[in-house]
């Protein structure tokens, strides 16, 4: 991107001053078309998973802005995508899912995105697609005679998703070979249908959306456009939205809103004033004030952060509670009754439940192993007092008001509470 693009679209000008832009096959043209109040735009999830995660935000707050500066945007279900699998980024093929399975992750998909995006007839409100539509009513034949002939195999093996699959003598399957075709029908297929020009994804995808303009073009399509966001890590190079733990889950049955607010709370100060302009609507204005504290402050626009990120995904009065109950287990060390919870049976604590099983039973470890390295280390505590002792239990003396209080580091608490 030039230095000199001065945007003329409400569009382009948020994803340039919020860090959202990284390639665009032509700034001049989409910021045009931008400004006219008829971008439409797409970008595609496959149904892998019961939800989306951390990882999926920037595409989601990509569509969000989008239609917030006057577009329409379309977020697309790969139903059918689903079915073959994207090589890109992948060392392995990915594991195939039943239909039962990809539609009822389709479900959880989609009321991510019914936080997130105005859906509706008119002019601007989101659509939801699914490209099993057209890509389960496709006679093989046909699709390689007509679309098929459209693309040079030279070319798709130098693209990176598969030049590094082979580069690392990984196996790469003809049916994840077709992805790419299927993604650039999509391209074409949106286009016929609900006049779309624009395909978004994140940097890993370029060669993907480009093979789709490339096809609309050989397919009679008018101009249609390309832009990538780029890949996320934090400061310190790990990938965003997977922690120790697992996966960082945009739905409260998967990952407790006091465990996402807890996620944004505990980033590393680096990050605080990139994540600010990413993943919360604050003004610029008010994230250079937050960006600029230091020292100890800094964890002041931490919590600004944790608390309008979890807004978004939550709700605002979801948020505030997580962070009134961080203020109270943390500042306060009080026992607060609203942190993550794990129901026991109180004939088990009366019995004696041993710690090691007690904090597997909670999550907080994902093994009996893990939680004898912990113990070591110094890192597990029962109603805050540190676990020296691998064969400790946990008895009906450790009760108080009908719960105990597990945790891992000084940031992981669950209850066990009796019932």
């Amino acid at each position: 991107m030039s230095d000199d693009f001065r945007p003329a679209s409400d569009f382009l000008a948020v994803l340039i001053e919020r860090g959202y832009l990284h390639q665009c096959s032509d700034l001049a043209g989409l910021d045009q078309k931008a400004k006219s109040g008829d971008l439409i735009a797409y970008i595609g999830f496959d149904c892998t998973a019961a939800s989306l995660h951390v990882g999926s935000l920037v595409q989601i707050m990509l569509l969000r802005w989008l239609q917030k500066t006057g577009g329409k945007p379309i977020a697309l279900m790969g139903g059918g995508t689903t079915q073959v699998g994207d090589p890109s980024g992948k060392d392995e093929s990915r594991k195939l899912l039943s239909l039962e399975t990809i539609a009822a992750n389709k479900e959880g998909i989609k009321r991510v995105f019914s936080k997130f995006l105005d859906f509706g007839e008119g002019k601007h409100d989101a659509i939801m697609p699914d490209n099993a539509q057209w890509l389960g009513a496709l006679n093989y034949i046909d699709f390689l005679r007509e679309v098929g002939r459209h693309f040079s195999v030279n070319r798709m093996l130098a693209m990176d998703s598969v030049k590094m699959r082979l580069e690392r003598d990984q196996e790469l399957s003809f049916l994840e070979f077709n992805y790419m075709c299927l993604q650039a029908y999509d391209f074409v297929e949106l286009h016929k249908r609900h006049g779309c020009v624009l395909q978004m994804g994140g940097s890993d995808q370029w060669g993907n959306i480009i093979t789709g303009i490339d096809l609309g073009r050989r397919m009679g399509a008018s101009q249609l456009y390309a832009l990538t966001s780029p890949l996320l890590t934090t400061a310190s190079g790990a990938k965003m939205g997977k922690t120790a733990q697992g996966a960082v889950w945009l739905e409260e049955s998967l990952l407790p809103t006091f465990e996402y607010w807890q996620y944004w709370r505990n980033c590393e100060d680096r990050d605080v004033g990139r994540f600010l302009k990413l993943f919360t609507e604050l003004p610029l204005s008010e994230i250079a004030r937050l960006e600029a504290l230091d020292g100890a402050e800094i964890n002041e626009a931490k919590k600004v952060l944790a608390t309008e990120a979890t807004a978004m995904v939550h709700g605002r009065a979801a948020a505030l509670q997580a962070s009134e109950t961080a203020r109270q287990t943390f500042e306060e060390g009080a026992l607060a009754e609203s942190l993550p919870s794990v129901d026991i049976g109180r004939d088990e604590i009366e019995a004696g439940l041993g710690a090691l099983a007690a904090f597997v039973k909670a999550g907080l470890v994902t093994s009996t192993s893990e939680a004898r390295r912990q113990i070591k280390g110094g890192g597990l505590k029962i109603n805050d007092e540190t676990v020296a002792d691998e064969r400790a239990v946990i008895g009906a003396g450790d009760v108080t008001e009908g719960v105990v209080k597990l945790s891992l580091g000084r940031k992981r608490h669950v209850l066990l509470k009796l019932i």
